[in-house]
């Protein structure tokens, strides 16, 4: 127990920044119904905004992450306007290639930005712990876990208590009935894309004090959103949140019984046991 409890306790603080990552993708996909490839990348430079933040302006990632939701809102509602859905032309086969070349676009441009070279910070509660019973819990992932709640709250309450929201589930359920009572699919498109990469700018500031930023950290992201998402249900927000323990909890026991190079592959096996026995997730529906 003196080993399990901390895997256990790490395993769920980390699965609630990993929801939040995942949020962002389960909305897009709900409204657009694409797989947004550049998700990934757009974590990575939110990352290095907020490093940049608080390397160059002294600037708390905590402190900073209004404005970091700010901007890569912005960054994402303009990309969608004026990239993406243009490129597109509402066919979802190209607004996939679309993200895809993004992808690449923002991948290549971080090197040349950046390097290859890991960087991290410090900040006044990077190495505090704090006493919960006989465990230590670090306080910064602590914090990380509670805005990540809170921000998935305020996400929820938005989709369902306000117009706004309803319009875009509205949009995302049935778009030529939405346009039959004045609502604007493509406006909606782009709000919610912004949306989904101002997921990304939070999650970014409360990963920082936690965890290093290179120009290809967000593969790594990505790729356990992904399994979230599938694990969750596409487009399901609670499945979001649910998948985002359950994986966390399974890295961190993983790593716990099979040490740190090996502690993800029960995070693939769970990808692959989902596609194959339940492929809508635990609360997708059927097409």
């Amino acid at each position: 127990m003196d080993l399990l409890a901390p895997a256990l306790i790490g395993g769920v603080l980390t699965g609630g920044i990993y929801a939040l990552v995942a949020l962002g993708l389960t909305l897009i996909y709900g409204v657009l119904h694409i797989v947004n490839f550049a998700h990934g990348s757009l974590l990575m430079m939110a990352m290095f905004g907020a490093w940049l933040l608080a390397t160059q302006f002294g600037l708390d990632p905590l402190a900073a992450l209004p404005l970091m939701a700010a901007v890569m809102f912005a960054a994402g509602w303009a990309l969608y306007r004026f990239v993406i859905g243009r490129v597109a032309g509402g066919d979802d086969r190209a607004m996939l290639l679309a993200t895809l070349a993004v992808a690449v676009i923002l991948d290549n441009l971080a090197l040349v930005l950046f390097t290859g070279d890991t960087r991290t910070i410090e900040t006044p509660y990077s190495l505090d712990m704090v006493q919960a019973g006989p465990y230590l819990v670090p306080l910064a992932k602590l914090i990380a876990f509670a805005c990540a709640l809170l921000i998935a709250g305020a996400l929820w309450a938005f989709m369902a208590l306000t117009d706004t929201g309803r319009a875009i589930r509205a949009v995302a359920r049935e778009p030529e009935g939405a346009c039959l009572v004045g609502i604007r699919p493509q406006r909606i498109f782009a709000l919610a894309y912004g949306i989904g990469i101002a997921c990304l700018g939070a999650a970014a500031c409360l990963l920082l004090p936690s965890y290093y930023v290179h120009p290809g950290v967000g593969e790594s992201f990505v790729l356990i959103a992904f399994t979230i998402v599938v694990l969750g249900g596409m487009g399901s927000f609670a499945g979001a949140l649910l998948g985002g323990f359950v994986i966390g909890l399974t890295e961190s026991l993983g790593g716990l019984f099979l040490g740190e190079n090996l502690g993800r592959i029960g995070v693939f096996v769970i990808f692959i046991a989902i596609l194959l026995f339940r492929p809508t997730g635990l609360f997708g529906q059927r097409a």
